[in-house]
């Protein structure tokens, strides 16, 4: 026998040994220890086994439950879900809800003509004209706001006629209510909407008796005809004034020119600046050719071996020596920067001035005649009616009831619930497949 056997047998006697001791202690142990009773037992495996099923929810059949009728379920809880609350909604709306009569009226704001701005219809946008919107706009918010709904209060007692007893419980307005709350009623009821292509304003009034409707509309309709009056004439006033204000401008500027203009002539004791430097030129023009010909004169007098001192050469440099002065004179008045030699101002610092002073009043000429061009045409377009509200579908009785519309709110009633309830059944039945 080798080595190597002889150490595997010690390892497995050894191992055979430790078995026999650990046996012997749980023998000791199992007989030390109550046993467990079979109902304990069950109830304990049962209480376990709830607390693992951690995916059970309230309200879901246990997952030991007895079966039950999958088609049978289904139909229960449809008719519970979704049959019963559109029988509550059916009950309402034939029993309960009370007719309402529609008032409608067409009409659009008249007046200047804008290009449309571009709004997404491509190379058809340029076809497309816009009708004062921006005060289509402004008579929409009108109907639908605050001051509106308290100037009706005041003049029809709309909470009166939204409260009739003609109206069923859920329709009916609270006359106690606050005001905040009778404008949202009255958004609920009073509908104004603007075609974007060809700018008609489309109202449509709500009430519980048809006479109530067409007040109503009648009475928006000319509350509407006298803001867009009101706009139309605080137009005009101001065009009027801003115009006149212009006008009273142009002709104070006008008159300070005239003015400045009465003043140089008093201070430089000239009418026209300007003729009188012609007529200083034509001076100058005349001395330089008596000039000429007088140095022409002494020339020849020279050449002709005359003595200087003889009378007729002296007077000729006499004339010269005259002539040069008095041109030099004129030029110094003409063009010389500064003053004269006597300290008096030179003719081209009065040409200057007077320039000014013309071009100063040709422009103020210019100013108060477009001015008054502009208040005359103001005055002309005062007299035009500049927007005005085209009514060509006014308000009439109504005959006949359109809302509710009872048949058509079943329908989405019944559709909703639907839609809910299986969405709801989705959801459980995705739960249940997280218990399996």
């Amino acid at each position: 026998m080798s080595v190597e056997d002889v150490k595997q047998s010690d390892r497995v006697r050894g191992i055979i040994d430790f078995a026999q001791r650990s046996l012997t202690e749980v023998r000791r142990g199992a007989q030390t220890i109550e046993p467990i009773p079979s109902q304990r037992s069950r109830a304990l495996a049962r209480r376990v086994r709830e607390r693992l099923a951690w995916t059970r929810l309230p309200g879901l059949r246990p997952a030991d439950a007895a079966p039950v009728s999958y088609a049978r379920m289904v139909v229960w809880r449809f008719a519970t879900f979704v049959l019963l609350p559109t029988a509550v909604v059916a009950v309402y709306l034939f029993v309960f809800a009370s007719d309402q009569y529609i008032a409608e009226a067409r009409f659009a704001v008249r007046g200047n003509v804008e290009p449309m701005e571009d709004v997404g219809l491509g190379e058809y946008s340029t076809m497309i004209h816009k009708h004062n919107s921006q005060d289509s706009y402004i008579v929409r918010d009108f109907i639908r706001s605050r001051a509106l709904v308290e100037e009706m209060e005041k003049k029809r007692q709309i909470s009166q006629l939204f409260s009739r007893p003609e109206a069923d419980f859920w329709t009916r307005f609270d006359p106690k209510e606050p005001v905040e709350e009778l404008t949202k009623y009255w958004r609920r009821h009073v509908e104004a909407n603007i075609d974007a292509i060809s700018g008609v304003t489309q109202l449509t009034v709500r009430a519980f008796t048809p006479q109530d409707a067409l007040t109503i509309a009648q009475d928006i309709v000319a509350r509407a005809e006298t803001l867009i009056n009101e706009i139309n004439k605080n137009a005009k006033a101001d065009m009027l004034a801003q115009a006149k204000v212009d006008a009273e401008t142009a002709q104070v500027r006008l008159r300070n020119a005239y003015m400045a203009l009465q003043s140089f002539r008093n201070r430089w004791g000239i009418i026209d600046p300007i003729k009188s430097a012609e007529s200083t030129m034509t001076t100058l023009l005349s001395l330089r050719k008596e000039k000429f010909k007088n140095e022409n004169d002494l020339q020849v007098l020279r050449a002709s071996n005359l003595d200087e001192k003889s009378r007729s050469i002296q007077v000729l440099v006499a004339n010269v020596a005259a002539v040069d002065h008095q041109i030099k004179d004129l030029q110094e008045q003409l063009t010389r920067d500064g003053l004269n030699s006597d300290g008096t101002p030179t003719m081209a610092n009065a040409l200057l001035e007077y320039e000014g002073l013309v071009v100063e009043r040709t422009i103020a000429e210019k100013l108060n005649e477009s001015a008054i061009n502009l208040l005359d045409r103001a005055r002309v377009s005062a007299d035009k009616q500049q927007i005005f509200l085209a009514i060509f579908v006014p308000p009439v009785l109504p005959l006949d009831t359109l809302y509710p519309m009872r048949w058509h709110a079943l329908f989405v009633a019944f559709f909703c619930f639907l839609v809910v309830w299986s969405s709801v059944s989705l959801v459980v039945a995705g739960v249940r497949d997280q218990r399996l």
